[in-house]
């Protein structure tokens, strides 16, 4: 599952590249200041982009907390996403990259090999998520998870769940909630991602 990933790009390019896809971006809580960042790790705040009500090809450019606390107090950071259908509460969580970590070949080496995988041909991309406030914080303070589903073939050999990453024509969708997610939630075509070492 997705514990780490990456955004390098400028709040500009982002914009940009939201204005491309006719989506307006508003800053309901100002302009955030987002310097380009090779690590974004759970609990860490990150730039989502949230619906806005009843404005469909609209979104919030806002910062969350990446993970909520669960029944158990561990950070709920990834969430299955099979059987549900996420009426509410969607965003898109923007990246350039993302990591996968796996037990290394050799035996002797202490720290799992990462792997970081990019959307080809695309300087951004999205990951479907959703967003919550818990009982005990306030707006300010409201968290993100991404969704999660069975591996694609691009990841399969890495890892038994990926992130939802979205195509670019189904952004908009996402930001709307009348929109069923079940149509929305689906891996992406063989060769779509890159991967490095």
């Amino acid at each position: 599952m997705c514990n780490d990933y990456r955004l390098m790009v400028e709040l500009a390019s982002v914009i940009e590249e939201f204005e491309q896809l006719k989506i307006k971006i508003r800053f309901p809580e100002g302009r955030p200041n987002i310097e380009p960042r090779e690590d974004i790790k759970i609990t860490d705040m990150a730039p989502i982009v949230r619906t806005a009500e009843d404005e469909r090809g609209t979104g919030e450019l806002v910062q969350r907390r990446w993970s909520w606390p669960g029944p158990t107090r561990k950070p709920v950071y990834n969430f299955r996403s099979e059987g549900r259908e996420f009426a509410s509460n969607r965003c898109l969580v923007i990246a350039d990259s993302f990591f996968e970590f796996t037990t290394p070949e050799n035996a002797k080496k202490k720290r799992k090999d990462k792997w970081m995988f990019k959307k080809v041909g695309e300087p951004i991309f999205a990951i479907a998520g959703i967003w919550r406030k818990t009982e005990d914080v306030g707006e300010a303070f409201t968290m993100l998870t991404m969704l999660t589903m069975p591996p694609g073939p691009d990841i399969a050999p890495y890892h038994d769940r990926q992130i939802v990453i979205l195509e670019r024509n189904a952004w908009v969708d996402w930001l709307d909630p009348t929109v069923s997610a079940k149509g929305l939630i689906r891996p992406l075509p063989e060769g779509s991602l890159s991967v490095e070492q």
